[in-house]
């Protein structure tokens, strides 16, 4: 028979429980009663800290409470992803999250120190930049069929550049092989930068990459845009095909940033984040953003939820069938 004691004991532990419950509702009313802060896993100054700012300093304004920034760089964004991860659920710490953090890194690292799929609760994707590929004019290829053909009459003849191995670029230039069917020769660099520097100078053929780092050389005419990995042609670049309109369905890929916060955040919390990244999208920083081939989102946490397992589902595959291994 259990005790009087441990019954007592366990009597409280469930009016606790229930009482600690029942705050939540009334917590969600009064919230942000204090300031939020917005873990963003890559450095300050690049595209994912822009639209973090962008984002928190509209949250601010409406919600009347100081938005906090605070970059926390290292291990394709697992560091700063883990602080949050392990944050308490209530909706003061937020991750600006990435296709690395959410869909590809467990599957390059032996070891993540938390588990994507459990971690976090979504909120919503803010931004979204679909790929593109493009070429040296050099090579003479000036359609997404000539790449291909060419690729599979002469295998791993063409050298296309990375960020690196395991990078948004890479995986979609991995893809864009397995949908083509063909071989090219992966060159990593040590950043995007790099890696476009030697294209626009001949040194390499080609490279998979964000329509902002790209965009201007394309304009000057010093390399060419065959495809864009998306389901709809850019508004900065309209007669550069989609992918399925150049003959390969099978190459969607693109980098893609948004909230989400730990997993137990109230939902009536997560609803309100929802609301506050919606009204963002009117942001002049933001809007300005989307004239350099990213698209502003702002979709449901349901929807954004579902586009992660997707992800996630693609890449994962991607990686395991080109053996590809975080260096």
């Amino acid at each position: 028979m259990i005790s009087t004691s441990r019954k007592v004991a366990t009597t409280l532990a469930v009016t606790l429980a229930i009482g600690v419950a029942g705050l939540w509702p009334a917590k969600a009313q009064t919230y942000p009663d204090k300031p939020i802060h917005i873990m963003v896993p890559f450095p300050a100054g690049g595209l994912v800290d822009v639209l973090a700012r962008a984002v928190g300093n509209e949250m601010s304004k409406s919600l009347g409470q100081p938005v906090i920034v605070e970059n926390r760089p290292g291990a394709g964004g697992n560091i700063g992803a883990d602080v949050v991860a392990k944050a308490a659920p209530d909706g003061y710490t937020l991750l600006m999250t990435s296709p690395g953090i959410q869909s590809i890194n467990e599957f390059l690292y032996k070891t993540m120190p938390f588990d994507p799929d459990k971690a976090f609760v979504p909120i919503s994707m803010v931004a979204d930049m679909s790929m593109l590929v493009v070429v040296h004019p050099k090579t003479k290829i000036k359609t997404l069929k000539e790449l291909v053909d060419f690729a599979k009459a002469n295998p791993n003849k063409l050298n296309f550049g990375s960020a690196g191995i395991g990078t948004t670029g890479h995986l979609g230039q991995a893809l864009l092989v397995h949908a083509g069917q063909m071989k090219i020769t992966h060159v990593p660099y040590r950043g995007a930068a790099p890696a476009v520097t030697d294209l626009v100078a001949g040194q390499i053929d080609g490279v998979v990459d964000n329509p902002p780092t790209v965009l201007a050389h394309i304009k000057a005419g010093t390399i060419t845009a065959l495809a864009v990995a998306g389901k709809k042609r850019l508004d900065v670049l309209p007669d550069v095909p989609t992918a399925a309109e150049a003959g390969l369905p099978g190459w969607e890929a693109s980098s893609w940033f948004g909230l989400v916060a730990p997993t137990g955040t109230p939902p009536a919390i997560i609803a309100k984040l929802h609301g506050e990244v919606v009204k963002a999208m009117k942001n002049p920083l933001l809007l300005k953003l989307s004239e350099r081939g990213m698209r502003m989102v702002g979709d449901s946490p349901e929807e954004f939820g579902k586009f992660i397992v997707d992800e996630r589902k693609k890449w994962g595959e991607i990686i395991k069938s080109a053996n590809i291994q975080a260096q």
